[in-house]
């Protein structure tokens, strides 16, 4: 469980990385657009991981590994803008944020269901 120090911290991150991949991130990605989902802070708020969802793009592990490489360049940027709010610039992790990928696989399965249903449903009144 997150404590309240955490989550707002978290909140301030999230806004500052997503301000930054609106106004810089095509020099990382381009032609992509980049969503920040969640973000999880440690105890010590000394690591972030960042869950990202990336829109219009083929590969997103070429995405992600991508934004890892430029982590150093992200983390600098992020500590130009929260300097006054924070001590400690937290080491920032990305992560691909598989959220919508599992929501689409569950509505295919109780698609599949909701079908077989109803074809037994049909069998059974006919006979």
């Amino acid at each position: 469980m997150e404590s309240k120090r955490q989550q707002k911290f978290a909140g301030i991150l999230q806004e500052e990385l997503a301000s930054i991949f609106q106004r810089e991130g095509a020099e990382y990605l381009p032609n992509t657009l980049v969503t920040i989902t969640k973000v999880r802070v440690s105890p010590d708020l000394a690591v972030a991981k960042v869950y990202l969802s990336f829109l219009s793009t083929n590969n997103t592990l070429l995405s992600i590994n991508t934004v890892n490489s430029h982590a150093g360049e992200i983390r600098y940027k992020l500590g130009t803008r929260i300097r006054h709010q924070a001590r400690v610039v937290p080491t920032l992790s990305f992560f691909i944020d598989d959220t919508n990928t599992y929501v689409e696989h569950m509505d295919k399965i109780f698609d599949k269901i909701s079908k077989e249903r109803k074809d037994t449903d049909g069998e059974t009144t006919e006979e």
